[in-house]
């Protein structure tokens, strides 16, 4: 097939954000391969860095729980040029309904829905500034949440951390959640892996019927729970589809049990026109941030304390996304969530 290279009329701004959408890729795909690659490569091949980096893999070691405690949020990466090209490249809106007010003296924790592909939307628009999240909400500092496993490999770790990403652990959410002064706005993407691994464009099936660990954490430290749904993240990015008990679906939940992430092989754009890829397409994604759901703090929440949570929460996002699919969905009618 003939590639059929892009028009040289296309506004450089454009090319730009392909260049800044190729770089993610890059970083979400091959960032921790890379770092593990360097780390052979300075201890190995090099004289004078090996000792520079023995240092630093030391320094990891000492530092290995940061994740857990907050991590170290450094303001000018999140204000980099290179987000705010993501988000223009799809673009990406971050939208606040008009409910209000966060207490500066509480902390709250966002749940984020669904996870798509990638997380593009909740991620672009909450730890970095290409959206300007902390003017809308000015008074609380901001954390995202992802698997422990990604603060092992060297140098990634540090990009992710000066983002304000920590750990996905009970003990990190408690650290956040538990700050007697409040002020601290996490973010979880609940669905997780597993709602990656059944992402279909136009669908929002979300894993959270039995997923109550957030819930409890919340009525543990008496911190509201804020609803967010990300329209259109589901529709930037497909997948090669397997039937449910073939070779490669069991290897994807192998995988997932040991390592905490599924193998998918996505199906994208292409650098050029018309060729396949991996490249999110350019689709509109919508961040909506819904009204925070009060809670009472539990110290030792039963299990019925937890369901009736839960139930009201599955509730609100419900009318979340039906009351507001109509503003960012095409053919919204016929599009429902499916919660299992």
């Amino acid at each position: 097939m003939r590639i059929k290279f892009a028009p040289l009329h296309i506004p450089l701004e454009r090319r730009l954000q392909t260049v800044a959408i190729i770089a993610y890729v890059l970083v979400l795909c091959l960032g921790a391969s890379f770092s593990i690659l360097f780390s052979v490569y300075s201890l190995l091949y090099t004289t004078y860095l090996r000792w520079v980096y023995l240092g630093y893999l030391s320094w990891i070691l000492f530092d290995l729980n940061s994740c857990e405690r907050g991590g170290r949020p450094v303001g000018w990466v999140k204000n980099w040029t290179w987000w705010k090209y993501i988000a223009a490249y799809f673009p990406i809106h971050l939208v606040k309904l008009p409910w209000g007010e966060l207490d500066p003296k509480r902390n709250y924790l966002l749940c984020c829905f669904p996870h798509g592909m990638m997380a593009t939307g909740a991620f672009i628009s909450i730890v970095t500034e290409a959206n300007d999240f902390s003017k809308k909400f000015p008074n609380h500092k901001i954390y995202m949440h992802t698997l422990r496993s990604n603060f092992f490999f060297p140098l990634l770790r540090e990009l992710i951390l000066s983002l304000g990403v920590v750990s996905a652990s009970a003990q990190s959410l408690d650290y956040l959640l538990g700050q007697p002064d409040g002020g601290n706005l996490t973010a979880l993407i609940i669905g997780g892996a597993q709602e990656a691994s059944f992402t279909k464009p136009h669908q929002y099936k979300l894993f959270l019927r039995n997923r109550k660990g957030f819930v409890k954490l919340s009525l543990r430290n008496g911190s509201p729970l804020v609803p967010v749904m990300s329209f259109g993240e589901t529709d930037i990015m497909s997948q090669v589809q397997f039937e449910d008990g073939s070779l490669f679906k069991k290897l994807q939940f192998t995988v997932k049990k040991y390592f905490g992430f599924v193998p998918i092989i996505p199906v994208g754009r292409g650098i050029f026109q018309y060729t396949f890829g991996i490249l999110p397409r350019r689709k509109e994604i919508s961040v909506v941030v819904g009204q925070p759901i009060e809670v009472k703090k539990t110290e030792n929440p039963t299990q019925e304390d937890i369901d009736k949570l839960h139930q009201e929460f599955i509730t609100k996002l419900t009318e979340l996304f039906e009351t507001q699919k109509k503003n960012y969905l095409k053919n919204h009618e016929n599009v429902h969530l499916e919660i299992v």
